[in-house]
């Protein structure tokens, strides 16, 4: 009986590190990102870590010993919400399963911790916090998202990091068009006054609409064919792992059809098919139809 209850089954982050002591072990991290409550998550990261460890953790894979850690990070609003260990038992059969979990919410009793950290990841938290705060408040909000993009040039980031922290701030902290145009104008009057490097970057980034993810990586300007073909490789070795992940090894007969696909567009299109479709049948329509 397949575990098809259990929801989505594709992992958000999975990581190879290797270590730096000369040992030939390597170790996979999986990071969870959790942003609601979910009755039986600690269970859906313990088939994600068993199904990992069937994949990449057995003799028969090699030589190496795959040691893999999960871990999770909870950005949902709720303090009590605290998930961390999945058990179960039957017969004196039993299974008891521990992950460590970072709780966001628990960062807003730091907060001058993180504004005098220079670790971009303390954006990040700032963002997520405010945005969470400011839900009912729209103008607030915008204080806040002005706040946090000005404070990218102020803590001396670099122009690539200033950019991606911003997209991250401004798909974060969503502002209604009238309080988004006061938001642009504060920025624009902002460089006037300080001739701060970017921010025209910025602004002409917060004009565009309906670009696709992935393309302010240069792909609508023609990357090279080299970046192209790694970028493939690089998608299709997500999508075999997602199908794994959720549909076992049903899912893996369709790599041979998708293997033949050459357009990223279509298999980034699969990539998000595997996060919100619950079937076979549904994921393959989405190629299928683009034949």
């Amino acid at each position: 009986m397949r575990d098809a209850e259990l929801g989505k089954r594709l992992a958000d982050k999975l990581v190879r590190v290797w270590r730096t002591n000369g040992d030939e072990t390597w170790v996979l991290i999986h990071i969870e990102v959790q942003n609601r409550e979910e009755s039986d998550f600690s269970e859906r990261m313990f088939v994600y870590n068993y199904r990992l460890r069937a994949r990449f953790a057995t003799p028969a894979r090699g030589r190496y010993n795959r040691s893999i850690a999960s871990l999770a990070v909870l950005s949902d609003s709720r303090p009590t919400w605290r998930p961390g260990q999945f058990q179960s038992e039957l017969w004196g059969c039993a299974i008891s399963f521990k992950f460590p979990a970072v709780k966001l919410l628990d960062y807003g009793q730091q907060w001058q911790a993180l504004e005098s950290s220079n670790n971009p990841f303390a954006t990040v938290i700032m963002a997520h916090l405010k945005a969470q705060e400011t839900r009912k408040d729209l103008l607030s909000r915008k204080e806040w998202k002005f706040y946090l993009t000005r404070r990218l040039y102020e803590r001396g980031y670099q122009r690539q990091d200033v950019l991606n922290l911003f997209r991250f701030i401004d798909w974060l902290m969503s502002l209604p068009e009238n309080l988004e145009a006061d938001f642009r104008q504060d920025l624009q009057h902002y460089q006037q006054e300080n001739q701060m490097p970017y921010i025209s970057s910025i602004e002409r980034m917060a004009k565009q609409e309906g670009i696709q993810e992935g393309l302010q990586q240069g792909i609508q300007q023609g990357i090279q064919q080299g970046i192209q073909q790694g970028l493939r490789d690089g998608m299709l070795a997500g999508i075999e792992l997602g199908l794994e992940l959720k549909f076992g090894s049903d899912g893996l007969r369709l790599l041979p059809e998708i293997y033949k696909i050459q357009d990223v567009d279509v298999l980034k299109a699969i990539q998000e098919g595997l996060k919100t479709l619950n079937t076979i049948a549904e994921l393959r329509s989405i190629y299928a139809t683009s034949d």
